[in-house]
């Protein structure tokens, strides 16, 4: 690795051209100058020529000083990321949920416009990957469906969402042969899903298994899609629904026996977020509230 003090020499020499004036402003004798760029032709070749107005750069010299700025770049990235202290600047990683990625990903991307200072970066992902990312500091901020019990984990109660029991726009669901007549559509939480709802709307059923699937995805925002178009009903998350772009094509059947789960926000115990993440959450929890979300 090069001494970063012979390239930050070799850097203010360019700029001033003048060794005199170089060892001035670094607060070193222009014998050390001298020295620190010796060093550096020795490993990478002429670096500059001596005129007698000046110095100029020879190729190896101005791809040098531009290794030299990628370095002063590189630090003050890292100072502010360790920083964290500017709440409207720096870099957001938040994974989540598929369904309430759905909801919160145009909200991000409208914080970020508000505050260009700030750089979004979500992922869509099951609750096993998100855990996993947040521990690994891949994300510092991390949305699941369980609770974790993991004491490297701090997790806080974020929004709730309940399952709904979604069916093509103009269909009516009183008893189980009408879920008969329409087929399932299914999707990769759509057995366990439907189980958990259906065994309270309709408790001496057959058993989910035995509907008919008329369909499968795994892409959560085009679970919506065949059910749309009449092919049949499914059982999602409610953030997945309301993302939906067609909602006048399908119906929500109301029931007497809502499941609603808490969503948990988590990140690592053992640092407090950066300012920026505090402020994206503090911001998504108002917006999720105002946009009638079940905020916690």
């Amino acid at each position: 690795m090069i001494n970063p003090q012979w390239i930050r020499s070799f850097g203010v020499l360019a700029e001033l051209g003048s060794f005199t004036r170089a060892a001035d402003q670094l607060g070193v004798t222009q014998a050390a100058v001298s020295q620190h760029i010796r060093q550096l032709e020795q490993r990478l070749g002429l670096l500059l020529i001596r005129r007698s107005r000046g110095i100029e750069l020879t190729p190896a010299g101005r791809a040098l000083l531009d290794y030299g700025t990628e370095i002063d770049q590189a630090d003050r990235r890292l100072r502010a990321r360790l920083d964290g202290a500017d709440a409207k600047g720096g870099e957001v990683g938040i994974i989540t949920p598929g369904s309430l990625g759905l909801l919160l990903y145009p909200l991000l991307l409208d914080l970020q416009e508000a505050d260009r200072g700030l750089v979004i970066r979500h992922r869509f992902a099951p609750d096993h990957e998100v855990l996993d990312a947040i521990l690994k500091t891949r994300f510092e901020l991390g949305i699941v469906t369980l609770k974790p019990d993991d004491p490297r984990i701090t997790a806080s109660p974020f929004t709730r969402e309940p399952l709904e029991l979604v069916v093509p726009a103009g269909e009516e669901v009183k008893h189980w042969s009408d879920l008969e007549r329409l087929g399932f559509i299914d999707h990769p939480d759509g057995q366990a899903m439907a189980i958990r709802l259906l065994s309270l709307r309709f408790p001496r059923n057959p058993g989910v298994r035995s509907l008919p699937i008329r369909g499968f995805t795994n892409q959560v925002g085009l679970i919506l899609a065949p059910v749309a178009r009449g092919f049949g009903f499914t059982v999602i998350p409610r953030y997945a629904r309301l993302a939906f772009a067609q909602p006048d094509a399908i119906r929500v059947v109301d029931g007497e026996h809502p499941i609603v789960d808490t969503l948990w926000l988590i990140h690592r115990a053992e640092w407090p977020l950066s300012a920026h993440a505090e402020h994206v959450v503090a911001r998504l929890r108002g917006l999720i509230a105002g946009d009638g979300g079940a905020l916690l």
